[in-house]
């Protein structure tokens, strides 16, 4: 015990209250739920103002100089030599090829990967401070791509994730809340679309549908979005319409609508929240499997697009790891804050949490 208790005590008077940290000491402002905000903000800030400081001109093909690496690579540039003229060719193999002939025979052979200035090589130009990530076989700067792409991604897992949950919203809390006959056929269809193979449905889909735009790919994930947060909302539904406040507001007159919606919804916010954001996440993640496999749209960039392009120009055969590692390594930065929020989410909903963190 201080000695303030200790003087408060033995004065009789009531031992003065420790004060918080700061004014902003609340449970909205944990560190994950902080950083998280921080990094998908980022992701949106460089879609709005990324424009303003870039021209984005140059993620239209041969916009750029093709197949430069990042800005700080740089390639030491071979000694040219000259190529042996065919006669002196024909002599080397009318006298008979040995081994060392044909090593100097396959040497003086012109290459097309070395003499094409687009492959990766000793001879390849080095980085271009115009383009500081690169740009890719079709003359597309990446820089210019990651700013267009990943707002793109993160708005179609957004819609997906945002258009999921309002139908599980609405599903869920007329579950658990009217039971009966209408639980009974929503808990069953919630059950049934767990047991599809969402992806491989996906894949027949998006190839039978051309020319496939973001907002149709959203849609088209929203489909198979709302099972999980049915469930989820069900049951809680179950705990709550069982509390006095609810059945107080049954007495009342409350309308249903009014007491899921008034009463219980209010309640749920923070869990919400949560299942939001991890909906978000997978709807992404669906996204780019998609767009990887070409299966997206091929008029807007998009990471999972610019993953497409780079497996479908053998980048990694070829070297050219910028294609498709600056694209992942956003897609991850994207992860992980969301899921920052999810923590972070989560300790507002669960407060022993809160609590086995102070202990």
């Amino acid at each position: 015990m201080s000695e303030m208790s200790e003087q408060a005590a033995a004065s009789g008077a009531a031992p003065v209250r420790k004060k918080r940290f700061n004014r902003f000491d609340s449970p909205w402002f944990n560190p994950p739920l902080i950083a998280g905000t921080i990094m998908v903000g980022a992701v949106i800030l460089l879609g709005l103002l990324g424009p303003l400081f870039w021209n984005m001109n140059l993620v239209y093909v041969s916009s750029s100089p093709l197949n430069l690496p990042p800005a700080w690579v740089h390639r030491e540039t071979p000694v040219a030599t000259q190529a042996p003229t065919p006669a002196a060719t024909a002599t080397k193999a009318s006298g008979g090829l040995g081994g060392s002939s044909i090593l100097e025979l396959m040497e003086s052979t012109p290459s097309p990967h070395r003499d094409n200035p687009s492959d990766v090589g000793p001879g390849n130009p080095s980085g271009d401070p115009a383009h500081p990530l690169g740009t890719d076989d079709q003359g597309r700067d990446m820089l210019a791509l990651i700013i267009a792409g990943a707002p793109s991604s993160l708005r179609v897992g957004f819609i997906a994730a945002f258009v999921g949950m309002v139908l599980g919203i609405i599903l869920g809390f007329s579950a658990g809340f009217l039971g009966g006959w209408v639980d009974a056929v929503i808990r069953t269809a919630a059950d049934v679309m767990f047991t599809i193979p969402v992806l491989a449905v996906l894949f027949v889909i998006a190839a039978y549908l051309k020319h496939l735009e973001l907002n149709e790919m959203a849609l088209l994930l929203a489909i198979f979005s709302w099972p999980a947060p049915t469930r989820f909302i069900r049951a809680q539904a179950l705990t709550l319409r069982e509390r006095g406040y609810v059945r107080m507001a049954r007495l009342s007159g409350m309308s249903t609508l009014g007491i899921m919606f008034k009463e219980m919804m209010p309640n749920l916010l923070p869990y919400l929240a949560a299942s939001l954001v991890g909906n978000i996440s997978g709807a992404i993640l669906a996204e780019a499997s998609l767009e990887a496999l070409g299966l997206g749209p091929t008029r807007i960039p998009t990471l999972g697009m610019t993953i497409y392009y780079a497996i479908r120009g053998t980048a990694i055969l070829r070297d050219m790891w910028w294609w498709w590692g600056f694209p992942i390594l956003v897609l991850i930065f994207m992860f992980a804050g969301l899921f920052q929020i999810a923590i972070g989410l989560d300790e507002i909903a669960n407060p022993r949490l809160r609590g086995a963190k102070a202990q």
